[in-house]
């Protein structure tokens, strides 16, 4: 009887203990891959902020150097515009020389101050072509407005219609670009008919 009360209370005595749950401890393999999986995740984050910093950088640098070469370009067009405006005011004075010259009477052009007037105009005129400054053309080309201003007209059927048949005042350009067009006195010839009257 009292065997069977020791099994019966050994029974109530267990039963009454929680249950325990193994843990297997992590082998320490397992612990170095979770490591090394979380440095490499750590490395990739580094990675793509070191990229994304440096496409920024590398936008920055490129904006920067349009925004050196924009502000050279207009520096650089600004001076051209300033030495074309005093290039400008030159032109006057090279004609008023030219005139003068073409009005010099024979026996003066050996006097040392026309001389020396003379040098003056021609190093006037090598400014202009060290400037690329050149004259524009004028008589007998066909009358071109973009360089050629037309303050007269003549009568005449010694020259095709449209013909520029005297320059009133020189014109002169730099590279492409018209400084100041040339006056121009132009053809009208009436004995021509237009393509357009000829159709009628």
């Amino acid at each position: 009887m009292s065997h069977h009360n020791d099994d019966q209370n050994r029974n109530t005595a267990d039963s009454a203990q929680p249950e325990t749950v193994e843990i297997v401890p992590q082998s320490a393999e397992a612990a170095q891959l979770d490591q090394l999986a979380a440095l490499q995740s750590s490395l990739d984050a580094v990675k793509a902020q070191a990229a994304e910093y440096l496409d920024g950088w590398q936008r920055a640098r490129a904006e920067f150097a349009n925004f050196k070469k924009r502000i050279e370009a207009e520096r650089e067009e600004a001076r051209d515009r300033s030495n074309e405006a005093l290039l400008l005011n030159l032109l006057p004075i090279v004609d008023d020389l030219e005139r003068a010259f073409q009005t010099v009477p024979p026996e003066l052009s050996e006097l040392p101050w026309v001389n020396g007037v003379s040098i003056i105009w021609h190093k006037l005129q090598a400014l202009l072509e060290s400037e690329r400054v050149v004259p524009i053309r004028a008589a007998g080309q066909p009358f071109d407005p973009q360089r050629h201003e037309a303050v007269m007209q003549e009568e005449t059927t010694a020259h095709p219609d449209g013909t520029v048949v005297a320059e009133i005042r020189r014109g002169y350009q730099r590279g492409e670009r018209v400084l100041r067009p040339a006056l121009v006195k132009v053809a009208n010839n009436p004995s021509q008919t237009s393509p357009h009257k000829e159709q009628s």
